[in-house]
This record gives structure tokens, C-alpha cells and sequence, in this order.
């Protein structure tokens, strides 16, 4: 926990003692409510995946009020539905979890659109039980069982449990977190179809905070406490899963310190991706998120910046990695 504690006061510091890039200034028409869109001025929507709601929400909120004559409209929508609606040309920033294949960057050469891809975070894949639930500690290969199917009873991992039947609950279909249990867990084999999907990652949180059998898989960014500005604290109202990699490892659970280090096994990029020919807004507000401002406001939200992560992952200081 002291490491935690010394992780956590070294980035916001570090972020804090740095200023944010200066941008471009804006521009009316004719003393009409009409803005020109330049990268801090204009009216743009963004689709983002809806893991990332409390990031963005903070992101836009801190961006609007430095520049008042911009305005981002976001669409929180599963990963599958955010990447649609770049494609379809109906958004020019998407926020989600891969990056494009082959063949939808080609879809945009086609177009004679240029393709941008930022990565902004590191996130951590969050299991959470009931707060009644004394089985808080599971392997990744217990997971694995569970959404393929092979384990479907809380007495296949814990033979004195009482529970009964696994309830496995994810936000939604499409979503960066099914799509993640897919590739990540899955290893090649079907994903069980006796498994849930709620709406959103609030509903997930809503399901197991009243179903004492269930198991819900959310975006670590949703179950930090807003009151604890050290990052190492979760929220009262479910019980966080601690995950090891395999038998004889240690469990961690997703503290913003085990996710940057690689000590928990389960977590994922985020990132902007911007089709922007102008350079306007959405190139404006990915560079944002992307400097020290906006990062301080990532690191806020309890998942890690990613210029804190390459610093770690460099083996030098924070500072230097600013």
C-alpha cells in the first residue's frame, strides 16, 4: 500500500507541476452564436465506448470550460456501436479499446481520410461480487472457466460455498468488455451462452450490488471512490475481485499501481482514434487528453495515465517521462 500510496503523490505532482500545451485561438461568423471549428472552438460529437463515460465526462468537462466556444456532444455506446459510427463518417473521434483492422483503415484511405490513432490509458478489467460474498479471490483461469462454460456453479471453484449458480454479467453486447472475455479469456473456444449482459456498466454495478451470487465485469474507472484522491480505495457498494495470474501468484485487485506495474494480469489500452482533415476540433481535443492536463484528469479517474505508464515501463522516473 505504501507503494501505492508513493505512486499515486508522485504522478499528481508531477502532472500538476506541468502546463498544459497552448492551442489555437477561435474565431465567430458574422456575431452569430455560429463558431468556426478550429482545434479549441466548434461543435463536434464523439462516440466513445461506454466503459469510459467517467473519463470523458471529466475530459469534456475540464476542455469545455477552458474554451468556452467549444462543445463536444458524446454518445456513450458499446465498443462495436463507437467504431460504427466512425466508419459510417457520423463521428471523427472514437474512443475504444483497439485499434483499427487492415481493412477499416483502408475503408478511409479509400476516402482519403487519415487515420490517427492516440493512446491515452491503460485500463484495468474489473471483477466485482456482492458485498455479502466472502469468495472475493479468483485465477484467470477461473474466469476462463466461467465464460466458457466449464465452470457454472460458485462450488466448481470454492467446494464449501453455498451460492449456487454463477450469474457472470457483462455490460453489453458488443462492448470492449465481452470482446475482451473473447480474445483474452476464451483462448479460441465459444463464449457460454448461459452468461448476462445489462445495458451499461452502472446497470452491472446496480445487478450485483443486489445479487449475492453474482459476478459482474466492468471498466476499472467505474469502481473508484470519488473521496479518496490517493487511488487506493474502491467503492463501498460491491466487493472488488482480487485476480492472479495463475496458482502459487499472488491475487492483486485493479489498484492504479498493479495496473501500471503488469502485477494484475487483466488489463487493456485505451484509445482516441480521430479521422479529422482539417485538424479541427477532434485533433484539438485528443491532443488535450493527451497532455499533462489532460492526463492529470485520467489519473484522477483511478486507471493510468499512459505517459506514467511508459515512465514505469522505461524503468526512469515521472518526471522524465513528462
Amino acid at each position: 500500500m505504501n507503494k501505492l500510496l508513493a505512486f499515486s503523490f508522485v504522478v499528481l505532482m508531477t502532472t500538476l507541476a506541468s502546463s498544459c500545451a497552448s492551442c489555437q485561438g477561435d474565431s465567430e461568423q458574422n456575431g452569430e452564436r455560429k463558431v468556426k471549428e478550429t482545434i479549441t472552438s466548434g461543435v463536434i460529437d464523439i462516440s466513445c465506448d461506454e466503459s469510459f463515460e467517467p473519463i470523458m465526462e471529466q475530459e469534456i468537462m475540464v476542455f469545455e470550460a477552458a474554451y468556452p466556444k467549444a462543445s463536444i456532444i458524446p454518445y456513450y455506446v458499446s465498443e462495436a456501436e463507437a467504431l460504427n459510427m466512425l466508419l459510417q463518417d457520423s463521428v471523427r473521434l472514437a474512443v475504444a479499446t483497439r485499434k483499427l483492422t487492415p481493412q477499416e483503415e483502408a475503408s478511409f484511405k479509400s476516402r482519403q481520410l487519415r487515420v490517427r490513432t492516440v493512446q491515452i490509458a491503460l485500463d484495468g478489467i474489473a471483477f466485482i461480487v456482492n458485498k455479502s460474498n466472502k469468495h472475493d479471490v479468483i485465477s484467470v483461469d477461473e474466469l476462463r472457466k466461467i465464460v466458457t462454460g466449464e465452470v457454472t456453479t460458485w462450488n466448481q471453484i470454492y467446494p464449501n460455498s453455498s451460492l449456487g449458480k454463477i450469474n457472470f454479467v457483462f455490460d453489453n453486447q458488443g462492448s470492449s468488455s465481452m470482446r475482451y472475455a473473447i480474445d483474452s479469456l476464451c483462448q479460441g473456444k465459444p463464449l457460454y451462452q448461459g452468461l448476462f449482459a445489462q445495458k451499461s456498466n452502472q446497470a452491472v454495478i446496480d445487478y450485483v450490488a443486489q445479487t449475492p451470487n453474482a459476478i459482474g465485469v466492468i471498466g476499472a474507472s467505474w469502481i473508484g471512490n470519488e473521496a479518496d484522491t490517493t487511488n487506493t480505495s474502491f467503492t463501498d457498494v460491491v466487493k472488488v475481485m482480487a485476480v492472479r495470474k495463475a496458482p502459487g501468484y499472488d491475487p492483486y485487485k485493479p489498484y492504479q499501481y498493479y495496473i501500471a506495474t503488469g502485477d494484475y494480469p487483466l488489463t487493456r489500452p485505451i484509445y482516441m482514434i480521430t479521422t479529422d482533415p482539417r485538424n479541427g476540433l477532434p485533433t484539438g481535443f485528443t491532443k488535450f487528453v493527451s497532455s499533462q492536463r489532460g492526463q492529470l484528469i485520467i489519473f484522477k479517474t483511478g486507471i493510468v495515465p499512459w505517459q506514467a505508464n511508459i515512465a514505469l515501463k522505461r524503468d526512469v522516473s515521472i518526471t522524465d517521462a513528462f
